[in-house]
């Protein structure tokens, strides 16, 4: 996630301080992973810099001065550029597991174990994202949904991963 982009865009309601800009990412965002107030700040000194958001005024108070940010024109710009680009998509044609499954294999451990319990975390993890999306908002939920499709794709790849245990293990051991 573009941690600039997001609180641009969060900017374009109008303009916050870096506290109600925290607070709004992690109440839409941030549920597993709420951004640090360090984050935030460099984050803004770098789209300052760079002529994407203007400070909209300064408030002194009983602690440090509280800089109010504005998204500007250009700001704007980057944020629907950024919302058209489409990203990605991540083929994990190197994945860690593999890695595993393959050494187990080059070093003669029981690579059906590994297999075996990657697939306990992953119906463990499936467990609390569903229960996390029955109790959660219509956010929480689309969020959870995307992580338990992924999820269940892994599950797949185990399975037939499991399935040809045995092709693989001539295919790395020759």
């Amino acid at each position: 996630m573009s941690i600039g982009h997001t609180l641009l865009g969060l900017l374009e309601s109008g303009p916050r301080h870096g506290y109600d800009l925290k607070r709004a990412f992690d109440e839409k965002f941030g549920h597993d992973r709420p951004l640090h107030y360090g984050q935030v700040y460099s984050t803004m000194s770098r789209l300052l810099k760079n002529g994407l958001v203007e400070v909209d005024g300064i408030e002194a108070g009983g602690g440090p001065e509280r800089k109010r940010y504005a998204i500007t024109e250009a700001g704007i710009t980057d944020v629907e550029r950024w919302l058209a680009t489409p990203e990605k998509p991540e083929p994990y044609l190197q994945s860690t597991l593999y890695t595993k499954v393959v050494l187990a294999l080059l070093t003669h451990r029981d690579a059906a174990d590994i297999l075996d319990t990657q697939r306990s975390e992953h119906l463990r993890s499936m467990r609390i994202l569903t229960d996390r999306k029955r109790k959660g908002d219509l956010a929480d939920q689309l969020i959870c949904d995307h992580a338990l499709f992924h999820l269940e794709a892994d599950l797949r790849w185990l399975e037939l991963t499991a399935a040809r245990l045995d092709k693989l293990r001539e295919a790395v051991t020759r």
